[in-house]
């Protein structure tokens, strides 16, 4: 009788089939992990307006989230290049680290409102170098006004008088609240943007300061600065007395309701970048929550 050739490879195909059968399902069986790839956060550089003398104002934000955190650096030019530099440092971390960001929110810095007072310290326009800032204190002082020598901080819609004080000296606040264009530009940013939150960094009073108005203070108010104080290790205090102010940026925010503070360095050569990462940390928590 012939051989039936036929069967060895019939058991050949059917073992495969067992052993293939066997493999799928236990690679079904162990559920290997899958990664998922971390949500991007978005990114999105704006110029929100000029300066007098035609520099652009900026504004960087992360994030698209319902609420809006704001930071504002260099509102005194040059005269506070330390909080400009603070701003940019701040940006570069939050580049490298996106997902620090809670996905509710939409983190937004103005590195510098004061682009002319600046330039006329640093004689460079956005990012600078700290060795190129000069240490001429006449240059300095004169590094605080815009265009027009006039005090921005003192330009807002708060108790405005054309007149205003800074230290021992009389300071110009404009012809009339938000006559300067840097102004300007900050009101309409904020108005159209109506943030949970604004922190303006200063240098260099070494305190976290609450805002207020005709109306005082808010409460969401208080809590802003006792959360970004008691991570950063400044002191919390309810109102500046050193001497009187009108027309201040974060004065006027009180009075539209929004809550912010002013975040004052602790001298004008120091970044302290890590201090206030913490602060800025904090309330990315606080805010992540609601």
């Amino acid at each position: 009788m012939r051989p039936n050739s036929s069967r060895p490879v019939i058991i050949t195909v059917v073992v495969l089939l067992l052993g293939l059968g066997l493999y799928f399902g236990l690679k079904e069986g162990k559920k290997e992990p899958v990664s998922v790839p971390a949500p991007q956060v978005t990114f999105v550089r704006e110029v929100i307006g000029s300066s007098v003398k035609g520099r652009a104002i900026e504004s960087y934000t992360y994030g698209q989230g319902p609420v809006k955190l704001v930071f504002v650096g260099g509102i005194h030019g040059g005269y506070e290049w330390n909080s400009v530099m603070l701003a940019y440092q701040v940006l570069d971390y939050l580049k490298e680290n996106t997902t620090l960001i809670p996905a509710n929110i939409s983190l937004t810095i103005i590195p510098s409102a004061n682009p002319d007072g600046l330039y006329a310290v640093t004689g460079q326009e956005g990012r600078f170098m700290i060795a190129q800032v000069s240490e001429d204190e006449k240059i300095q002082a004169t590094g605080r006004f815009n265009g027009n020598g006039v005090d921005l901080n003192r330009n807002f819609d708060c108790m405005w008088q054309p007149k205003s004080t800074w230290k021992s000296q009389t300071v110009s606040a404009g012809d009339e609240a938000f006559s300067e264009p840097e102004a300007k530009a900050v009101r309409d940013f904020m108005l159209k943007m109506k943030p949970a939150a604004v922190v303006f960094w200063h240098s260099q009073s070494n305190a976290v300061y609450a805002s207020q108005c005709e109306k005082g203070i808010l409460p969401n108010t208080l809590e802003l600065m006792d959360t970004y104080a008691q991570a950063s290790k400044y002191p919390a205090v309810k109102t500046f007395d050193a001497y009187a102010t009108t027309g201040a940026a974060d004065d006027w925010l009180a009075s539209v309701n929004i809550p912010a503070i002013t975040v004052e360095l602790s001298s004008h050569e120091e970044v302290e970048f890590a201090r206030n990462w913490a602060g800025v940390k904090a309330l990315l928590g606080y805010y992540g929550t609601k």
